[in-house]
């Protein structure tokens, strides 16, 4: 990778969304089941992390807009440091804690990304990891956070340095040490990450010109959704939260029950999470829709380590006036099926890198007006099925949270791992400044969506596990 190249237009396009009121930063929280030192951190980020060059690069003005170059100043210390939690040190407070750097903008001066250190946490430690959407997309970052753990890293997957260039000495001994070391561990790359769309075919029909204007004219045409609480002006403070787990293996038997996968089920159970938010508010359901926004994945995965982003995006309808559950999910099912079978993501990728070239006040306008037409973003990245370890600490569990664009206050985060599923909120506190009303709904719904598919789960078939590092046909995710 040169030490200088300009952002694509898609890349330049999630950076200048940077606002305020959201930030288009994507935060990740990795819970380690066993205590873990600022030190062994650092040597992991030197060995695991920075070998990908974006991460040493910082953004700065070019002549035909804005570029990457190598940071003169680099210095791993400043991205990677410890914090503690007031109090009980636990989820609470660790909630609040990533509410808080959820208001925060990176440093442009620095490559924009860090990682914060929890040192006491529930018996063991957290890490905390923002970096800006402009590095990369979901399933790209996800990718690069799993290189951290014993079991995914491969210093091969490190772009090959420029003749001359030089890595910082804290990077360059670990990463000469690890080469030596390194085990072949891509067998579990293509694990879980699957796309709602397969991007070899999506791609392929975008090419062939199939269905893009009519997807065009869909994203142009749609009208915003309900009215409800959930939008409205944004401020700066922002709220952070998520579920407990759910066994993922209840899920796909729940989905096929009725033909459904996993994500069917799990927006269903969405849909109805915010059914029961407005209801605990006093607010109208019958007849409301609450549009979300979904990122999806158009590159192979195993394109994830050249970073930026490759996704488009799409629109759901959540049915959250559809009293029946089983209703609802049919609705997810049958709205996502089409989105399969369609051009929309190609067609909004297009977009996106379009609007990286336009002047910002007609990007601005744009981002506006295509968010204006949903209440909030939703993603769901499927995760690795073994337990991992970052130098043998265990992994418990992974949260990622979807950044929001405009003025969309509410972005819903699904990933599993290791057999379980949880479900994150990231939204605005002044609108939603209650989100564990909508996990405690999430969770009540699922319950009753699997008691009321029980009898038809008995019908089913027995399912077939897939080899431990091959994911199944039902996880299907978005990115």
């Amino acid at each position: 990778m040169k030490d200088y190249e300009p952002l694509s237009g898609v890349d330049a396009a999630w950076l200048r969304m940077d606002e305020p009121t959201n930030l288009m930063t994507i935060t990740s929280v990795l819970v380690l089941e066993d205590p873990m030192d600022l030190a062994t951190l650092r040597e992991i980020v030197a060995e695991r992390f920075v070998g990908f060059t974006r991460f040493r690069q910082r953004i700065r003005p070019s002549s035909s807009g804005v570029q990457w170059e190598l940071d003169p100043h680099f210095d791993l210390t400043q991205h990677v440091r410890r914090s503690a939690l007031p109090g009980d040190a636990g989820k609470h407070e660790l909630q609040e804690h990533v509410s808080e750097l959820m208001s925060m903008p990176l440093d442009r001066n620095k490559p924009l990304w860090d990682l914060e250190l929890i040192e006491d946490y529930a018996g063991g430690s957290a890490v905390i990891a923002r970096i800006h959407h402009c590095i990369a997309d979901g399933i790209a970052l996800v990718q690069v956070l799993l290189s951290l753990t014993d079991e995914y890293f491969d210093p091969s997957r490190f772009p090959k340095a420029k003749s001359g260039s030089r890595l910082p000495s804290l990077i360059r001994a670990p990463l000469n040490a690890a080469k030596k070391a390194a085990d072949a561990a891509s067998v579990l790359i293509n694990e879980g990450a699957h796309s709602i769309v397969d991007p070899s075919r999506i791609t392929h029909r975008a090419k062939q010109g199939l269905s893009l204007g009519a997807a065009l004219s869909k994203l142009a045409l749609i009208g915003a959704d309900s009215d409800t609480r959930i939008k409205g002006n944004l401020g700066v403070a922002q709220n952070a939260a998520w579920s407990g787990p759910i066994d993922l293996e209840v899920v796909k038997e729940t989905g096929r029950a009725i033909d459904a996968k996993v994500n069917d089920v799990l927006l269903g159970a969405v849909a109805g999470a915010l059914r029961h938010y407005l209801e605990q508010h006093g607010d109208p359901t019958d007849g409301i829709s609450i549009r979300g926004m979904i990122p999806v994945n158009l590159r192979p995965i195993e394109d994830a380590f050249d970073l930026g982003n490759r996704f488009g995006l799409v629109y759901v309808d959540l049915p959250v006036g559809l009293g029946d559950r089983t209703e609802r999910v049919l609705s997810v099912k049958q709205q996502m099926d089409e989105i399969k079978a369609s051009s929309e993501a190609a067609a909004a990728f297009g977009i996106l890198e379009v609007l990286g070239y336009f002047p910002n006040e007609l990007e601005e306008q744009a981002v506006r007006l295509f968010s204006s037409k949903a209440s909030a973003v939703l993603t769901n990245v499927p995760g690795p099925r073994k337990i991992l370890h970052m130098k043998g600490h265990r992994l418990q569990h992974i949260m990622p949270w979807v950044p929001r664009a405009g003025n969309i206050g509410l972005g819903i985060s699904i990933f599993s791992y290791a057999g379980e599923v949880r479900l994150g909120i990231a939204c605005d506190n002044g609108l939603i400044p209650d989100p564990g009303t909508i996990l405690e709904g999430f969770e009540e719904e699922f319950d009753q969506i699997v008691e009321s598919f029980g009898e038809n789960r008995g019908d089913t078939a027995p399912s077939t596990t897939p080899p431990e590092n091959e994911p199944a046909d039902d996880s299907e995710g978005m990115t």
